[in-house]
């Protein structure tokens, strides 16, 4: 695969992740949210199946990143480029375990909805326990690992100049903001929705932005120009 065709796939994938995120939030939200969301997740087996689709996609999508730019990364920086595929291999990891939560909680739910639903139960306190498992690796650790990757790649980027500095600053400064985020959350400090927004919006566009100028620019050819090579 020439390093253009690798620079495709890789902005390719990136949208791919995204996208299929997002969807997977969309779907879900409505009744992961629900006040009684055992009946909720019970009758609504096609709306879980497919947000599960879709955290599947992004999951495969993810690693897919890292393994699709490796070799690009390697010729500079062998260590640099396997931490990459390490961090986005633990980020998938650890959303594939919440997923895993989720439809633990579905089969949770049609045994409380066939149970008759009823109050106090000890399907609720497991319902509310997977649900919670799924909130905490979705909302903190696994965003953690997202954004470790993240800093290792833009690093990467920046040190090569494989794409343009500015957008390589753009991801460390964003990556930074999103992990800052989640300890945020692991200490209990839960930030308002403009908060939120303001600390995770500028890593989604980065990585937009970065897609885009893969797909139509590529990578900076002259970071290809015979010299020694990076030190790993």
């Amino acid at each position: 695969m020439t390093d253009r065709t690798t620079a495709r796939v890789v902005g390719v994938l990136f949208i791919v992740a995204t996208v299929a995120f997002t969807l997977a939030v969309v779907i879900l939200q409505p009744v992961l949210g629900a006040p009684d969301y055992l009946a909720s997740a019970s009758l609504s087996g096609t709306r879980v199946g497919t947000g599960v689709l879709f955290e599947l996609i992004n999951h495969i999508a993810v690693v897919g990143i890292a393994v699709a730019i490796y070799p690009v990364l390697k010729r500079f920086s062998k260590r640099l480029a396997l931490g990459y595929v390490a961090a986005r291999s633990i980020e998938a990891t650890l959303f594939a375990v919440g997923t895993m939560y989720l439809l633990a909680l579905v089969t949770v739910s049609r045994e409380f909805v066939a149970a008759g639903s009823p109050p106090a139960s000890h399907f609720q306190a497991l319902g509310s326990m997977l649900l919670s498992g799924h909130d905490w690796d979705n909302a903190a650790m696994a965003f953690i690992a997202f954004g470790a990757g993240t800093i290792v790649l833009n690093y990467a980027l920046y040190r090569t100049r494989l794409v343009p500095r500015w957008l390589s600053v753009w991801g460390l400064v964003s990556a930074a903001l999103i992990v800052a985020a989640r300890v945020m959350v692991i200490y209990g400090i839960e930030p308002s929705l403009t908060i939120q927004t303001a600390l995770d919006g500028p890593i989604a566009l980065q990585e937009m932005a970065l897609a885009t100028w893969l797909i139509v620019k590529g990578f900076n050819p002259s970071a290809f120009a015979p010299e020694p090579e990076g030190q790993a």
